[in-house]
């Protein structure tokens, strides 16, 4: 597809001004044509709801552009990355694709598969909308290279009360710890229920780095990233046999599942508590479940008063076939009208201060307010913290202990990974 549409964008070359006349791009580019294609893996789901909000603002705001949709299913975006890998490796880019922002970005800034947009934050006052956290986190050797469409936060609960007080739990009861948390998976266990939902293998590494944050605490968990924290040391051998507790209160067809189902057994009744970033309350609202009454969603134990940070970005690839109508779809994903509308419906929060979130539901006001007075750290498994190389050793040594069980053996490999990436 990407070689007919670069014949197509050839072809209305001496058009390219009056087709993107409306998106307010400036002469930079060397794209034009009406098609932009934006490449995803929001296909089903609350995701694919707000891709499709954005998407009816992106066609208002640009009447005459037309929208591509290039999505690839699958949780977390493994096949679609492995996807757009091969796109350009073949030099067959999307008009822009979806990353998360952070260190995600690394590999793709060090094959110059992406451009810098600095000087696009500079022109269109993204620097001042835009929280000073998360410019910081955007950066990459002083440069950008992507916009953020929403704030994410991963280090969340989610809980039936109706299974909780089954098991003889107050829902409302807070966990200071994992060990606290541990007797009140025992009870829901004890009841016949899963204790714990999970499902494959991103979502296994989703919870290990709830659980490294919660057992190191914020500075020591940063340290893993940076070098100062050891992960062959004591500390990081406790957390991984917490980690291995929490897996025996998990269900045995996780490798069989993604997030949907292990978050749906929580909504059916059939689990306790499952751990899941905060797009999981759209799936919530979808099934007309009503926070406090129906379910509880609060921090991972031991993780309170921090923020575990990720944010779905877009990029501009080097030799986008519409370079100009990529331009217009960065600004529909930066205005507060954009991320009005795509974060109500996924269950983020906006990363623009000016967009309205009045209506917003109860819960996004809590990651909100959440978001302003937390520490913030680095998500793992969604590309805040490490490059795609690093995160894809990690991924599967964590699938590897999934099957085995051995903590010294998944240490020995996480540290490894670690060097590597130091390398």
């Amino acid at each position: 597809m990407g070689h007919k549409r670069r014949a197509w964008g050839a072809a209305l070359a001496a058009m390219a001004l009056l087709a993107t006349s409306a998106c307010g791009g400036d002469d930079g580019g060397d794209g034009g044509g009406s098609d932009v294609e934006v490449f995803t893996w929001w296909a089903s789901g609350s995701e694919k709801a707000g891709l499709d909000a954005l998407v009816a603002v992106f066609d208002e705001q640009n009447p005459d552009l037309k929208f591509i949709n290039g999505s690839v299913a699958g949780g977390a975006g493994k096949d679609a990355k492995n996807v757009l890998a091969s796109r350009l490796q073949q030099e067959d880019p999307p008009d822009t694709f979806q990353a998360h922002a952070g260190a995600e970005l690394t590999d793709y800034i060090n094959n110059g598969q992406i451009q810098d947009l600095t000087s696009m934050y500079d022109e269109e006052g993204w620097n001042d909308v835009f929280p000073e956290t998360l410019i910081e986190r955007l950066k990459q050797d002083g440069k950008i290279y992507s916009v953020p469409s929403n704030i994410h936060r991963a280090n969340v609960v989610w809980a039936n009360n109706a299974v909780l007080t089954d098991a003889g739990l107050d829902p409302k009861a807070k966990y200071a710890s994992l060990d606290e948390w541990f007797a009140a998976l025992d009870k829901v266990k004890a009841k016949g229920k899963v204790a714990l939902s999970i499902a494959t293998d991103w979502t296994q590494v989703h919870l290990l780095e709830t659980v490294l944050l919660a057992d190191l605490g914020e500075e020591a968990y940063n340290g893993l990233w940076d070098g100062s924290t050891d992960w062959s040391g004591d500390e990081v051998k406790a957390a991984l046999e917490d980690y291995s507790k929490l897996l025996s209160y998990t269900n045995e067809d996780r490798q069989s599942l993604d997030w949907p189902d292990a978050t749906q057994m929580v909504i059916d009744g059939e689990a306790g508590f499952n751990v899941m970033g905060d797009w999981a309350v759209a799936a919530f609202d979808e099934n007309q479940k009503t926070l406090d009454t129906d379910y509880v969603a609060f921090p991972v134990p031991g993780t309170e008063g921090v923020f575990d940070f990720l944010a779905d970005s877009f990029t501009l690839p080097v030799g986008a076939p519409n370079e100009d109508g990529t331009k217009a779809w960065l600004q529909t994903v930066a205005s507060p009208e954009g991320q009005e509308a795509f974060n109500a419906a996924k269950g983020s929060i906006p990363a623009n201060t000016e967009a309205d979130t009045s209506a917003f539901g109860p819960y996004q006001q809590t990651a909100i307010e959440d978001y302003a007075s937390d520490q913030i750290v680095s998500s793992l498994a969604h590309g805040a913290a490490v490059p795609i190389s690093w995160l894809t050793d990690v991924t599967s040594a964590v699938a590897k202990f999934s099957a085995n069980g051995d903590v010294d053996e998944l240490q020995g490999d996480l540290a490894d990974a670690a060097e590597k990436a130091a390398g």
